[in-house]
């Protein structure tokens, strides 16, 4: 029993939290998933819970310009009418004709965009609600879990939540932590986090939860898979929800990391 606490705190046990933001998490969120309040508050009590047994915390900030290539104002119709929430846009609706770039600068970009997302096998280009604009609302941390973690903070000075904001880049989606959907050569915030990773690398433990299961939880942690050894992962398997309408993404998603031999945990579990 004595060697199994010891061991709880000499091991390096890592929390990762994917936008818990307003817009994912409050229910007047821009772009709010269902079952985001409660896995907000089931980490609130897993931290309550481990305190000083989590050695580090690490929450990434998806964070958007107004106009970008997944909002509305980036693109227009056949009959010049900015695309509606949730539209779907593959090549074949551009090359068409169907969709263009509602600024004619950016419509040979477009067009190799979408067909770049395609030849790598990313998800389709999908509109989304403008969420999680910088400056806004919808870009805070849910408050709730923004005051725990103000307490984890507070409980061991010198103790810091460390931030990482990904999605600036009006050119390219940036569902995951660690790189965007299709990289742009003159940003390097597009590029691979190498500074996050080689963070995450000294835990023995990395704890994976937040929004949205189906999109940014399950990129983020298929680039981490390619960095990171399996057995190091842990998914909080009630601290994150799929968006609606694309729940299947994410039974796809934890199917695929069971496969890989990950490790799965509810909050309760993780650190008990």
């Amino acid at each position: 029993m004595y060697g199994n606490v010891l061991n709880l705190f000499t091991m390096l046990n890592a929390l990762l939290i994917i936008d818990p933001q307003n817009d994912f998490c409050d229910p007047k969120g821009a772009l709010s998933v269902p079952g985001a309040v409660d896995d907000c508050m089931r980490l609130v009590k897993m931290i309550q819970r481990t305190g000083e047994k989590l050695s580090s915390v690490y929450v990434t900030l998806d964070t958007h310009h107004l106009f970008h290539i997944a909002n509305p104002s980036f693109w227009v119709d056949d009959k010049g009418n900015h695309p509606e929430p949730y539209t779907i846009i593959t090549s074949e609706l551009v090359n068409s004709g169907k969709f263009r770039a509602s600024l004619p600068k950016y419509q040979n970009y477009a067009v190799e965009y979408v067909a770049t997302l395609e030849k790598l096998g990313k998800y389709d280009l999908c509109i989304w609600p403008p969420h999680c604009l910088i400056g806004t609302w919808g870009h805070n941390v849910y408050e709730p879990l923004s005051n725990e973690l103000l307490k984890w903070e507070s409980n061991s000075p010198g103790r810091i939540v460390e931030y990482a904001e990904k999605g600036s880049n009006v050119r390219t989606e940036h569902y995951s932590a660690i790189r965007a959907e299709v990289s742009d050569a003159a940003d390097p915030m597009s590029r691979t986090n190498f500074a996050l990773i080689e963070r995450l690398k000294a835990a023995d433990n990395i704890a994976i939860a937040g929004e949205a299961f189906s999109h940014c939880v399950a990129n983020t942690t298929r680039d981490l898979i390619a960095c990171i050894p399996t057995e190091k992962l842990i998914i909080l398997t009630d601290a994150s929800s799929n968006v609606t309408g694309f729940e299947t993404l994410g039974e796809e998603f934890l199917n695929e990391m069971k496969k890989l031999g990950m490790r799965t945990m509810t909050t309760e579990e993780f650190l008990a």
